[in-house]
């Protein structure tokens, strides 16, 4: 298994343009929200965005995080409560859930299609799908540094 800053570091190869990476820190969030939307919209056991499929995903992405750094998994564990408050006042507004999650995933793909037709590279989940929750991940490891923070 790869390193987290090997991750990153692949990652980052096909992120270097500044217009592709603006793209990415709006895109990439945005993502998130409606794909987390999309999973709290699926019917499932319980009542509520809080225990959903999208918790469970969220879940499911916390523990990926923590096999490769606990530091970074704490921070999406924490970034992930922030999108699931979201996506509950999403389901609360007069659009379905789906319905807004949806329009919201294919325009930040689109959106991010076209960055990396700026770039001159293709997304790096055509390589390997497990670089969808590495973006993510390439973000927060970008906060943390910022904040002087080890992962």
């Amino acid at each position: 298994m790869r390193s987290t800053q090997q991750w990153l570091d692949a990652y980052g190869e096909s992120h270097q343009n500044p217009t592709n990476k603006t793209i990415h820190w709006i895109c990439i969030p945005s993502i998130i929200v409606s794909l987390l939307g999309l999973l709290a919209a699926i019917p499932g056991p319980f009542e509520g965005v809080w225990l959903s499929w999208a918790t469970a995903f969220l879940a499911f992405a916390v523990f990926y995080y923590a096999m490769l750094s606990i530091p970074l998994a704490i921070g999406m564990a924490a970034f992930g409560m922030i999108v699931l408050t979201i996506v509950n006042f999403m389901a609360g507004l007069s659009t379905p859930l789906w319905a807004s999650s949806l329009t919201i995933f294919v325009v930040a793909w689109i959106v991010q299609f076209i960055g990396h037709k700026i770039e001159g590279k293709k997304p790096s989940f055509f390589e390997d799908l497990q670089f969808l929750l590495i973006g993510p991940m390439w973000l927060l490891a970008a906060l943390y540094r910022r904040a002087g923070i080890m992962y």
